[in-house]
């Protein structure tokens, strides 16, 4: 028997995801909850993470790389003393040390993680070695020299501090690995360090405040589910929004420059709606625009 593919549904469903849960579990759960076609998030968390993870569904799933581009906020603690083999308390520790920092001294440190930065992914991470996922080789012992990966960290913000922790908050763009900002500021006092604990407040537009329990996501409650969908445009804030003509409506819906109302700067990426709803991503080219992506509502 063929496959059921599932109801056409587009829009945002954004899920607080719990410690000891997979990004793509979460996704495969919302999918089947709702009965969807098509499903992706807009970012990894990390297993052992909390937080809003945003769940693009349908012709929503265009729009994840805006997203992904986004700032996000974390809230985290890190605990000084242990550097580990995941920079996080699931990890073995490799080394440790008596020292630790005071509260004026970490927040010196800061300002060194802040602006446009160098940042060395973890071993344990999706990034990709010769095809090949970090974690997976990491697992299997296999030693591995990282290239550092320029980020853009907008804010780091110490908000608390103890004698053997310090909670903080980053907002960055993307690509930044929370982990790899807890190794290198325990590194850089001389005390080691790694994450204890690490939740996700906003993604881009999308707060935690808005999200959805994970323990909601069930297919008996998914009238309620589908009454949260936010919809798809709520992933283009970032973006100018213009309003395509009648006639450059159509031509657009049919993957042609089509003409739009409002303007941009030339080349800048912008999202076009009409009176049907959101029509496209694409580039302004005075007075029209020229689609990229375009959506089948």
């Amino acid at each position: 028997m063929a496959r059921k593919k599932g109801r056409d549904i587009s829009g945002w469903l954004i899920v607080d995801k719990p410690a000891g849960v997979g990004s793509t579990a979460v996704v495969a759960k919302v999918r089947w909850a709702l009965d969807a076609k098509k499903a992706g998030h807009a970012g990894t968390l990390d297993p052992d993470a909390t937080g809003v993870l945003a769940i693009a569904l349908g012709e929503a799933t265009k729009t994840v790389p805006i997203v992904t581009d986004a700032l996000k906020c974390y809230d985290f603690v890190v605990t000084w003393g242990a550097e580990t083999t995941t920079d996080d308390a699931s990890g073995e520790v490799l080394r440790t040390s008596e020292a630790r920092p005071s509260e004026a001294e970490v927040q010196a440190a800061l300002a060194g993680f802040t602006g446009d930065i160098l940042q060395i992914p973890p071993a344990f991470s999706a990034v990709k070695v010769e095809g090949e996922r970090a974690y997976d080789l990491a697992r299997e012992g296999v030693e591995m020299e990282l290239a550092a990966r320029p980020l853009w960290v907008d804010s780091l913000t110490l908000l608390e501090a103890g004698e053997g922790f310090a909670r903080l908050e980053m907002v960055c763009g993307k690509g930044g690995y929370v982990r790899s900002i807890a190794r290198d500021l325990g590194r850089v006092l001389g005390c080691l360090g790694h994450v204890a604990h690490l939740r996700r407040t906003w993604s881009g537009p999308f707060e935690v405040e808005h999200a959805v329990a994970f323990d909601r996501v069930d297919r008996d409650a998914q009238d309620w589910l589908e009454s949260q969908i936010l919809p798809l445009e709520t992933g283009l804030t970032d973006l100018p929004m213009l309003r395509a003509t009648p006639e450059g409506g159509i031509r657009i819906r049919n993957g042609n420059p089509g003409e739009v109302t409002g303007g941009a700067e030339w080349g800048e990426l912008v999202w076009v709606m009409d009176a049907q709803g959101p029509v496209c991503i694409g580039r302004y080219q005075g007075g029209m625009v020229q689609p990229e992506r375009v959506f089948n509502l």
